[in-house]
């Protein structure tokens, strides 16, 4: 992944985090920085285990979505 993928299309996928899960929430977001912003809204209002996969196919699992979604380096 790279800097210029923040600014391509990105699906984010967002499983319960409290039970057990037979349905996900999926959304198409114009860019990799607003799913991400979105996941990590997520995480804290929901306790949600979001996945994302961007448009160039990386597939972001929800530890790395948590370690990284505050961070400056993807500003």
């Amino acid at each position: 992944m790279t800097l210029a993928d923040l600014d391509k299309p990105a699906d984010l996928t967002l499983w319960p985090g409290d039970t057990p899960a037979h349905v996900a929430a999926t959304c198409r977001f114009p860019t990799l920085r607003a799913a991400l912003a979105a996941a990590a809204e997520a995480i804290d209002a929901e306790n949600a285990a979001p996945w994302i996969i961007t448009d160039a196919g990386d597939i972001l699992a929800p530890n790395w979505i948590r370690a990284n979604a505050g961070s400056g380096c993807l500003q």
